[in-house]
């Protein structure tokens, strides 16, 4: 734990009692400060209360006493419209922050030398933070990696400097830490997301710039427009990270053909044949990694076998086995059509399982990669709308459920005439019409592939 000492003795109103919110509570609590703490859910309340957690409601407060309205990053800050504390705190005059703001105010406070890489970006970004991370510890590093890719920042042990935080940050996180300056602030790239939450694609990209804008080092991914007017618009140290055939832009470090070269040409690292790093779009969070570690004085066979062992995060292109010549690859955190390219782009002959709860534009913008497809099983509720956009394109068979769709994949794969056909759990849609969470979705797919017969 970091215990928020910068807090100690003032009276804090915290909302959001997830996992985040009553990490922020103990850890305010054991920096000695006064803590006041709601959700407007009954049963995070109930949850709370059975941690030993004082729970008022923030309503009755006396708002002109706290010292700061620590807000869950799930709640709305601006868009679609404020949070009602988020209005009693503004009337009152206090500052809004996240969990984030408190680990950057107990580092600047006790250990400001203390490394403390920042990741952030639309795709990509927890596959990056755990490269980065497991390339540390590999080397011999203190490594605590957190933020949104699942243990709470304040869950982890204290800034030091002899200790790197890698830590992966989301919009909401970001927009709630305005002293925000890693050691490290990488960019990956930007496309639309989140929009609801923050009103136009330009507020977005001005959050995300944020990662980058008071970085000790800049490492911005150049291959969009937004991105690419980051990087022109931040000044040295800086270094721009360029994947050859996407986009014309200039990069200090280049991945091309499964490798990263520096800017005159020398191979840095080369991921060639690293199942977990399958895809350009790995090449680029394999750039990122490496900027990071030769920045942090890691390169040559430390890093290269690092790569080499990195075992890739589950639902993320997770090879989860392989029945005879056929691969399984779980791709469930594949929520919408931009992270499915990604899949779709480092395989042929795919048995594609696709559908859930669709994103706006379905699939439809897949359709220049729809002849590495063989055929798609259709699962969920978007199953109409998908047959519509694959009719006379791709072979589609209706399945309905993951169960179906699996088997019948499986069968069709193994029957293939293909070397290695693929059978990818890629959905482009949310899961929620059909389970609680990508995470679920995934595993039920590892297990459906596991019981398969060798």
């Amino acid at each position: 734990m970091t215990p928020a000492t910068t807090f100690a003795g003032r009276k804090v109103a915290l909302f959001g009692l997830g996992g985040s919110g009553l990490a922020t509570v103990r850890a305010l609590l054991a920096g000695g400060a006064d803590v006041l703490a709601w959700d407007d859910s009954p049963e995070s309340q109930a949850r709370a209360r059975g941690e030993g957690v004082t729970v008022s409601d923030l309503r009755e407060a006396d708002w002109s006493g706290f010292a700061a309205l620590v807000l869950a990053p799930g709640v709305p800050l601006t868009h679609p419209e404020p949070h009602w504390t988020v209005g009693l705190a503004t009337a009152a005059g206090i500052p809004i922050i996240g969990d984030i703001e408190i680990f950057c105010r107990e580092r600047a406070a006790a250990a400001s030398k203390a490394p403390f890489v920042a990741i952030t970006g639309t795709n990509g970004k927890s596959t990056t933070t755990a490269l980065i991370a497991h390339i540390l510890r590999e080397a011999g590093r203190d490594v605590q990696m957190g933020g949104n890719i699942g243990t709470a920042i304040l869950s982890l042990e204290p800034p030091a400097e002899s200790r790197v935080h890698v830590i992966e940050l989301s919009t909401f996180q970001i927009d709630l830490t305005p002293s925000l300056a890693p050691s490290v602030g990488i960019l990956l790239n930007l496309t639309p997301d989140h929009l609801d939450r923050h009103g136009t694609m330009e507020n977005y990209a001005a959050i995300k710039e944020r990662v980058v804008a008071r970085a000790d080092l800049a490492v911005v991914g150049v291959d969009d427009a937004y991105c690419a007017a980051i990087a022109g618009r931040r000044g040295a140290p800086r270094l721009r990270v360029h994947v050859e055939g996407h986009g014309s832009a200039e990069g200090d470090l280049i991945a091309r053909d499964g490798r990263v070269f520096d800017r005159d040409g020398r191979v840095l690292a080369d991921v060639n044949g690293i199942g977990s790093l399958r895809g350009a779009h790995n090449w680029q969070n394999a750039a990122m990694a490496v900027a990071v570690a030769q920045a942090l004085g890691i390169e040559g066979e430390i890093l290269a076998a690092a790569l080499t062992s990195f075992p890739g995060l589950a639902h993320r292109m997770e090879q989860v086995g392989r029945r005879g010549k056929v691969l399984f690859v779980n791709d469930s955190k594949a929520t919408n059509a931009d992270s499915t390219e990604k899949a779709l782009l480092a395989f042929r002959d795919v048995h594609w399982i696709v559908g859930g709860k669709a994103k706006e534009g379905g699939i439809a913008p897949l359709a220049p990669l729809f002849d590495r497809v063989a055929h798609a099983y259709l699962i969920g509720a978007s199953s109409d709308a998908f047959a519509q956009t694959l009719e006379g394109r791709v072979p589609y068979t209706r399945c309905d459920t993951l169960e179906v769709a699996t088997a019948k994949a499986a069968e069709a794969a193994a029957a293939s005439p293909a070397a290695e056909p693929v059978v990818l759990l890629s959905p482009a849609c949310a899961s929620y019409d059909q389970f609680r969470n990508f995470e679920i979705r995934g595993d039920r797919f590892r297990e459906l592939v596991k019981a398969r017969p060798d």
